[in-house]
């Protein structure tokens, strides 16, 4: 059995549709803070369990030999949002679950990293990192995470032998779809706009992933001899981008599509720029992705013209907006006690 935390989420309803694919019996458990729907094609095949990686039920492990944690804040809007829910549920909680599998016997745990831990900044030396490369994680997410790795390495012995895999920037379609991430904000706009915009001259670095890569990644390391994968870290991307040419490569992909101009803004020098290396994972693991970001645009574009996901301004396809949602309606709903 394959414990997916966070199995509703935007890369967790790809891992789920994956590791029922390969053959493995999967359990959920997620908050469905953005809805079950991503998971209801699927939902009669897996066992879902609705609950909060803060408060564990240590019952969700019974049975279980591989723990996938993808649950927590996703991204450096929501995390600034509420810095202190942000370091409770990626790096206390990331923990608190590691520490019950390692009470439980499963030694495989594979945990959702980010790349933006290597980020210092435009005004850097622009190098190539990798997995042994000196961090100091600036944003509230990246350091969450960056927490919730050094927490799991301490952890980390015979008995308890988790996999970090820090994650670039993922794009793709997903049964629960975000448009607030690059690419996919990228294909978003040349629908809806026609106009690809490119903040900060484009200049900055960002390796980039395709979701579907991403779950087949976990698979390969289900599969791996643990005494290769067990206590490394490892970067996973396709590519590293300037954001200006990725910009390019999407319009590309898109042509005989949707046509689009992209426009470049000029301006602030802080937005997040870095990139990393593959070698160790491509050496040692032997995983190669497959999905090219024209591929992948080209998927998401095939949707939208099918018209799945094509109601762009529905707030739960950008994280932020969502929760800020949900938080003015639970004040709402406390001012306002019973609705009938």
């Amino acid at each position: 059995m394959i414990l997916v935390t966070g199995g509703a989420g935007y890369i967790g309803a790809v891992t789920v549709r994956e590791l029922l694919d390969k053959g493995f019996a999967v359990r959920v458990l997620d908050k469905f803070l953005y809805g079950d729907a991503p998971l209801e094609e699927v939902r009669t095949r897996i066992d879902c369990v609705e609950g909060d990686i803060c408060t564990l039920d240590e019952a969700i492990l019974d049975g279980v030999d591989v723990v996938v944690h993808l649950a927590g804040l996703s991204n450096d809007p929501t995390a600034e949002f509420n810095p202190e829910a942000n370091k409770r549920m990626n790096t206390f909680a990331t923990r608190t679950l590691a520490e019950a599998c390692k009470r439980k016997g499963i030694k495989r745990f594979i945990f959702a990293s980010s790349c933006s831990i290597y980020d210092r900044g435009m005004m850097a030396e622009d190098i190539i990192q990798d997995e042994d490369s000196p961090v100091t994680p600036r944003a509230a997410y990246a350091t969450s995470k960056y927490a919730a790795e050094r927490a799991l390495l301490e952890l980390a012995g015979k008995d308890f032998q988790p996999t970090i895999l820090r994650q670039g920037t993922v794009h793709g379609w997903s049964p629960r779809m975000r448009y607030d991430l690059v690419v996919n904000t990228f294909v978003r706009s040349a629908f809806e706009q026609g106009v690809l915009t490119v903040h900060c001259g484009g200049e900055m670095w960002r390796p980039l992933v395709d979701v579907t890569d991403v779950a087949r990644c976990y698979v390969a390391c289900m599969q791996a001899d643990l005494d290769v994968v067990g206590g490394q870290i490892f970067n996973l991307s396709h590519k590293n981008y300037r954001i200006l040419e990725l910009a390019h490569w999407v319009k590309r992909a898109l042509e005989g599509i949707v046509d689009a101009e992209i426009h470049v803004e000029y301006g602030s020098q802080t937005a997040r720029d870095y990139r990393v290396s593959t070698r160790k994972i491509e050496r040692v693991l032997g995983f190669r992705t497959r999905v090219s970001v024209e591929e992948s645009a080209r998927v998401m574009a095939a949707k939208v013209q099918a018209g799945i996901h094509a109601d762009f301004h529905n707030p739960r396809y950008y994280n932020i907006k969502w929760l800020e949602l949900l938080v003015e309606m639970e004040a709402h709903l406390k001012r306002l006690g019973s609705i009938f």
